[in-house]
């Protein structure tokens, strides 16, 4: 882990979303230098299914030793925000540091994205960034110090990151402009940069979209959070950067990275946007995995030798468990439409339009498909990476996963 230096003792940070996942990190670990932490976040009330409130961080901010300030915030309330930074200037007399890390994720295609989500991630990851930055700044002009800290992507314009999720990825964008034109704007005055995780992080949202077994991919969220203490700590000339934890880490002299990993020796994946072979997993350490050749087995099989092997593992527990009908739109070599009933009896599959609609469509590459199925290649590497398109329910395409071990352990 990155050593704390004190250098953020007695800096207030006013941190989005900070109730929970990387923005609590962030939060703790600036409270281990005696920072102040606002701790603005709209959970109040403990949710169901995600961990944490506002109230249960705060505690935690001055359990490591800062102090913490805990407003119920939802920064799509202009008011909200603005009498949250005023209370934070009540009571620790000014803002230091802004870590912009609220955000709403939607993977899903154009058709697919209803209104409701788009306006969603719109009014968080967009105008929440703008707006919170705009009632910060007057108080961050008066620090010594001032940052501004996104926590968003390089901008990257391969068409592989927008076309399948074409509105997360805008609004993404929208908070790395925000600090591409903010760094200009206030340059010598604040400095304002962009930090994102080379890996995926294991967070409440990554579990979600991942599944249970996801974790062992991902780093902590304490390898973001030496991250942007490592930015944080720097002058404030040090602006308009678009960084990725590990190479500023790496700046910093860190050279194990095993420490961070949720499962140390297992493959990583990497983050949506960033392109250095995002194909591929990422070993411990962070050096790209190996490609698996083009000419493999799995690869060259016609797909009608994988769906023997799946009719092989289905049965009526599997269709129990999983009661759902797939689509699978098959592109490349073995182009073709197959589906994969587990909701109707004992289950079936084969070729054609599946019996009823299918609550899961798949769209992909038939030797990838043929590898997804074998293990060689990871769903959600496979989706966050472009290979795979998912249309329907994220639920129950998740589900399929388990299917899918069965077939590895069988070694099609």
């Amino acid at each position: 882990m990155l050593q704390n230096t004190g250098k953020l003792a007695g800096c207030t940070l006013f941190i989005t979303g900070g109730s929970r996942g990387i923005g609590k990190a962030i939060a703790l670990k600036a409270a281990k230098d005696g920072a102040n932490i606002v701790i603005a976040a709209k959970t109040a009330e403990p949710h169901p299914k995600l961990p944490g409130t506002i109230y249960t961080a705060a505690k935690e901010v001055e359990a490591a030793g800062g102090k913490a300030l805990a407003c119920v915030v939802d920064i799509r309330d202009e008011q909200q925000v603005g009498e949250a930074v005023q209370k934070a200037v009540d009571k620790f007399g000014g803002i230091d540091i802004l870590v912009n890390n609220a955000s709403a994720i939607n993977l899903s295609g154009t058709l697919d994205t209803p209104s409701k989500k788009l306006d969603l991630m719109m009014g968080i990851n967009v105008r929440g960034t703008y707006l919170t930055s705009k009632l910060v700044i007057p108080h961050l002009l008066k620090s010594l110090n001032p940052h501004i800290l996104n926590l968003s992507p390089p901008i990257n314009l391969n068409p592989v990151w927008f076309k399948n999720h074409t509105a997360y990825t805008l609004t993404k964008y929208g908070m790395s402009m925000c600090a591409l034109g903010m760094a200009e704007e206030f340059k010598g005055r604040i400095a304002v940069n962009a930090l994102w995780p080379k890996t995926a992080i294991q967070t409440a949202a990554m579990d979600m979209l991942g599944g249970e077994d996801i974790g062992k991919q991902c780093r902590t969220t304490d390898i973001m959070a030496d991250a942007a203490y490592a930015v944080l700590s720097r002058p404030k000339d040090y602006t308009g950067h678009f960084l990725v934890d590990e190479d500023i880490l790496m700046e910093m002299g860190v050279k194990d990275f095993e420490q961070y990993a949720i499962e140390p020796g297992h493959p990583l994946m990497l983050d949506l946007f960033l392109d250095v072979e995002a194909e591929t997993p990422v070993e411990h350490g962070a050096t790209p995995a190996s490609k698996t050749p083009s000419s493999s087995s799995a690869s060259n099989a016609p797909i009608e030798s994988t769906f023997d092997a799946i009719r092989a593992v289905i049965n009526d527990d599997v269709v129990k468990l999983t009661q759902a009908i797939y689509r699978f739109d098959l592109s490349g070599e073995h182009e073709g439409i197959w589906f994969l009933d587990l909701k109707s009896g004992s289950g079936s599959a084969g070729q054609g339009e599946p019996p009823v609609q299918a609550d899961v469509v798949m769209t992909m590459d038939s030797g990838d498909f043929s590898k997804m199925f074998a293990g060689k290649l990871k769903p959600t590497l496979a989706f966050m990476s472009g290979k795979l398109r998912i249309k329907g329910d994220m639920t129950l395409a998740i589900k399929l996963e388990k299917l899918m071990g069965h077939m590895s352990k069988a070694k099609l």
